[in-house]
Parts: structure tokens; C-alpha cells; sequence
């Protein structure tokens, strides 16, 4: 298999920028609210009412005043907390909002697929794209550092495939859809070609049909020459990546897995922790981030392209979760986001090696470890079921 995939799959005219979770993300996100002209389109997991979410909250309020479209579209399932006031007051002012909850619901349970989106797009202009939740959790406050997530900003054509993805998922996914807002004029983007990058969106979702992100993932690992760097926080692949990792190896590729060591989620990392000895033994590299939660999601590939968004490298992913990652087929930009990775092994975090793990293993862990993992390997055909609250 070819280590890139088809040159047609790409748009052409972009810049991009590689973001870190906190001020960082956050800076930029309230720019480009403040500098939007027509429109800006939010789709979030998680959406809090906490400071971080009322200082977006206050700039779309504002965005609105200046006769700026807002649409602001939140998971059902993880945005469920939301007060009622919270939203009256968004509603007030202004702001278009509405819970994503298909596909059956009534007043007291939801099922259906959940918005895994971390999205922003600006005057199909510019957009936002990764893991990165509007939340305390994803910022840096007083009191605690922000957790480790990235997001890609990038300026050019592809805002506007990214553009009518959010109408389509405000619209809820009609069969049949005209011409959107965003493609109703041409915008022309004067990039120099020295800054360009090729970008192209790639989407997960079951009920669709797509599989694009994990087939990201097989092209990245079967047609790897010399080096692959996955970061991501929930790391519980299926048999085919399973085959292609083991087979990258065989071919001497090096693997390096970037994970989480403290986790907001212990479940999926006692799994995760049952598959170090399968990971181990097939010869991957192991890292376990140390400074904070990691929440990332992202890999890179021979200094040649790199992935980036909200998939997560597990089945909740692959078969139960609407996920949208952008990749950048660029070797200036991977190269730069396999330095950043490099430095974040280096600098926080902590090998794994064989002997390292197996002098921290027992009876007990690994039994604790083989329940977790059957556990979540079986959760994720009820992830889509849960019973509501009163809003």
C-alpha cells in the first residue's frame, strides 16, 4: 500500500498552525470569534457552563450584537449538564443552540450515536479543529494546568467542506440538503504558495458509513518506511490496526506510543495498561505522560503527514462516535509536530520498557487489568444508551 493516499482527496490552498490546549487554544478561538463577520459555527462533546464556557459564551453574545450568525451545537449525552437557564440565556441573546441526540430519545433515555466533534468554523474562512473541549479541563486556570489536547487552525479551502459539515449536522443530516449557506459565494484565499499546506477532512460515523479516519490510520502504518509517533489518550486498537502495527514493526518500523499516565477515565487505562504486554512484545516504543491528564489525539508518519482530531484509536471511536479529524499531507508541518512529540517523550514522560513493566505487574494488577479491558471492550455497544435528566 502507498504510504499517501490519493493527491485528489486534498485541498490545496491552506495554511495551518498547530495548537496546545490552554491559553493557547483559547486565545485564538476568542480571536477569531471577535473578528467574525458573517458567521461562526461551534459544534462541542463538551460544552460546560464553568468560566472557560462563559468567556465563549460572552464573545458570542457580543459576535451576535454585531449581526455575526451563531450556531452553537453540543452533544446530547456529554453537554447533558447544562442548565436550563444556561441555555434560555444563549437562546435570549441571540444564539442559536441545540443538542445533537439522535437517534431515538424520548423524555427519559436517549439512544444514538454521540458528536464527538471539537469544532469551529469562522466565515467558512477559517476553523478549528481537534480535541480540545470548551472547559476549565482543557484551560489553564488558578489552580491547575490545562490538559494536554491540540487542535489544528487552519485558514483556506478546506473551511469549506467544514462548513457544510456543520450545516448538515445542525440540519440533522438530511438525506436531501440544497446549496448551504457557505457555498452560495466563492471566497478566495491569498495564501503565498511557500506557506500552503494540503489539507483534507476525514470523518468516522457508523451510521454513515464512514470509516475514513481509521482508514487514516491503516494507510499511515502499512505504507510507514521508517518511524510512526501516535499520541492519544484512550489507546485500545482493533484487530486491523492490531495487524498493521505488528506487521509496521516486522518491516522495521519504529512505533512510538505516546499515553496517558494519569487519566480522568481508569477504566480505559487499566485496559489499556492489559495490552502493554501484547504492545511489548511486538516491539512498540511506550511512553506514559506524566504532567498532567493527556487527552490528545494525533500521529505523524515519516516526516511526510500527520492526523489530528477527535478520533480516539479504540472501537467507541471507530463504531459509536461521530469523529472528524484533519490530515496535512506536508513535511515541513510533520516534521515540526514530530519534534513537538519528541520533546514531549523526552521531557515528560515515562518509558515503559518490558522489564520496567514486568517487574510492576502481579496477579492481582493483571486480573484488575483483564477486567477493565473486557469491560470496555463490551461498553461500547451501550455507550449510545443512556437515561436522561430533566433539562
Amino acid at each position: 500500500m502507498k504510504s499517501k493516499p490519493s493527491a485528489v482527496e486534498y485541498t490545496e490552498v491552506n495554511q495551518v498552525q498547530l495548537l496546545h490546549s490552554g491559553k493557547e487554544f483559547f486565545d485564538t478561538l476568542l480571536e477569531l470569534i471577535h473578528k467574525a463577520k458573517e458567521s461562526i459555527h461551534i459544534q462541542m462533546y463538551i460544552f460546560d457552563e464553568d468560566e472557560t464556557g462563559q468567556m465563549v459564551v460572552d464573545a458570542l453574545k457580543e459576535a451576535v450584537q454585531r449581526k455575526v450568525g451563531v450556531y452553537l451545537l453540543a452533544d446530547g449525552y456529554a453537554s447533558q449538564n447544562l442548565s436550563r437557564k444556561f441555555i434560555d440565556d444563549l437562546k435570549a441573546e441571540g444564539i442559536h443552540f441545540r443538542y445533537f441526540e439522535p437517534l431515538l430519545k424520548s423524555k427519559n433515555f436517549y439512544l444514538g450515536r454521540r458528536l464527538h466533534h471539537k469544532l469551529v468554523v469562522v466565515d467558512t474562512r477559517i476553523a478549528l479543529v481537534g480535541g480540545i473541549n470548551v472547559s476549565n479541563r482543557y484551560n489553564d486556570m488558578p489552580d491547575q494546568p490545562a490538559w494536554l489536547d491540540f487542535a489544528l487552525c487552519v485558514e483556506g479551502e478546506i473551511a469549506l467542506p467544514l462548513c457544510v459539515l456543520c450545516w448538515k449536522a445542525w440540519k440533522g443530516y438530511p438525506a436531501y440538503m440544497k446549496m448551504t449557506p457557505c457555498e452560495e459565494k466563492k471566497i478566495e484565499f491569498n495564501i503565498p504558495h511557500e506557506n500552503r499546506k494540503r489539507v483534507r477532512m476525514r470523518r468516522n460515523d457508523w451510521v454513515r458509513r464512514k470509516s475514513q479516519i481509521t482508514s487514516t490510520y491503516l494507510q499511515m502504518l502499512n505504507g510507514a518506511k521508517s518511524e510512526v509517533i501516535i499520541l492519544c489518550s484512550y489507546f485500545l486498537p482493533g484487530r486491523a490496526i492490531r495487524n498493521s502495527l505488528r506487521r509496521a514493526v516486522a518491516r522495521g518500523v519504529n512505533i512510538k506510543l505516546i499515553m496517558s499516565g494519569p487519566s480522568d477515565v481508569m477504566l480505559a487505562k487499566r485496559a489499556e495498561r492489559w495490552y502493554y504486554d501484547w504492545l511489548l512484545r511486538n516491539g512498540l516504543e511506550l511512553y506514559e505522560y506524566q504532567k498532567t491528564v493527556l487527552h490528545g489525539k494525533l500521529a505523524t508518519a515519516d516526516d511526510s503527514w500527520t492526523t489530528i482530531g477527535s478520533f480516539n484509536v479504540n472501537d467507541i471511536s471507530t463504531y459509536a462516535s461521530i469523529e472528524l479529524n484533519l490530515d496535512v499531507d506536508d513535511p515541513g508541518f510533520a516534521q515540526q509536530t514530530r519534534e513537538m512529540l519528541e520533546q514531549i517523550m523526552q521531557k515528560d514522560c515515562v518509558r515503559i520498557t518490558e522489564a520496567k513493566y514486568k517487574r510492576s505487574k502481579n496477579i492481582a494488577k493483571q486480573f484488575l487489568n483483564w477486567i477493565s479491558y473486557r469491560t470496555f471492550r463490551t461498553i461500547f455497544f451501550l455507550f449510545t444508551f443512556y437515561f436522561k435528566q430533566e433539562r
